[in-house]
């Protein structure tokens, strides 16, 4: 070998499929990103739609984000490091919340979902979630004079925080738990000031 030569040892054409892989994984994620940024406003706004007793808009919503999920879902089945990314982890926690009022406001059980699977962590996001939803409902119920729709709302609440408390919450659920004791809170002092009117 000559001096001053060097013979590079790098296996470009894998280097190159690593390249490749890492870039088409950069476009996915951000397909992902916008997909479920989407989703999650669809959710919120399907909320507030409840919120007003906009029932149909609420439907139409919640069936949007779902569709938006489920998308995403059958594009990337093989892909399942693309759900850990947090922006599509915050649109499920919020197609969740928002699945599980509709079905308190449809007088349904409350837990399981049809059209899309929702692990633990995400169902409980969710579900802590909901008792903040059912303390504004109740807030509005309560300026209606509808004492029986604030008494059902602190009820509901009061079972869900009960279920959560079993679960032995850790980390980021924890202080979501933490918040549903204090809309549970808040819920027992418009109920005890209902009772007073009624």
């Amino acid at each position: 070998m000559r001096a001053g030569k060097f013979v590079f040892m790098l296996d470009k054409k894998y280097l190159q499929s690593v390249r490749e892989d890492l870039l088409g994984y950069a476009v996915k994620r951000r397909d992902v990103i916008k997909v479920a940024g989407d989703a999650q406003q669809m959710a919120k706004k399907a909320i507030f739609a409840m919120q007003r007793d906009d029932k149909e808009a609420a439907d139409q919503l919640i069936k949007t984000a779902l569709g938006l999920l489920a998308e995403l879902n059958k594009k990337y089945k093989t892909e399942k490091d693309l759900f850990t990314e947090g922006s599509y982890r915050a649109a499920l926690e919020e197609y969740t919340e928002a699945a599980l009022f509709r079905q308190y406001l449809l007088k349904q059980v409350i837990g399981k979902m049809k059209g899309l699977e929702i692990d633990s962590d995400t169902l409980v996001g969710g579900l802590c979630d909901l008792p903040g939803e059912l303390c504004r409902y109740a807030i509005k119920s309560a300026t209606e004079r509808d004492f029986v729709e604030v008494k059902k709302c602190f009820a509901t609440a009061e079972e869900i925080v009960a279920e959560l408390v079993d679960m032995d919450l850790t980390g980021y659920n924890r202080q979501k738990f933490d918040q549903a004791k204090q809309a549970l809170n808040k819920l027992q002092q418009i109920a005890y000031e209902v009772s007073l009117k009624s």
